[in-house]
């Protein structure tokens, strides 16, 4: 019985150790290339898709100021985005949405908006 449970704590921590990084569910890169077009887009979109969605606060897109990435089952990103008030004023928000693959708008979802913290 002491050998068995010796053995299992051993597997264990050989496992725990040696698991690579890549492994790690909440691993996110940031995006190097913030200004790519692309990434500008998606930030529109999140801002046009919160308003569409009942966020009747007038919001006008501005930029994508910094991102994240994750690809597992398509890919996730976390951007801060920079918007305009209806008043004139800056505001900074935050913005989720998952692509699906092969990417095209239709395959978009916003999992979250709501202002930076």
């Amino acid at each position: 019985m002491r050998t068995t449970l010796l053995l299992v704590a051993i597997t264990t921590l050989v496992y725990v150790v040696a698991m690579p990084a890549t492994d790690i569910p909440d691993d996110w890169s940031k995006i190097k290339n913030i200004t790519d077009p692309y990434i500008q887009g998606l930030g529109k979109w999140l801002v046009m898709e919160h308003t569409k969605m009942g966020g009747n606060d007038g919001l006008k897109f501005q930029k994508v100021l910094s991102g994240e990435y994750q690809i597992r089952n398509g890919v996730s990103y976390r951007l801060v985005i920079d918007a305009m008030r209806p008043g004139g004023s800056q505001g900074t928000y935050k913005g989720w949405l998952l692509e699906d693959v092969p990417s095209n708008q239709n395959t978009w979802k916003l999992v979250n908006f709501s202002p930076f913290d």
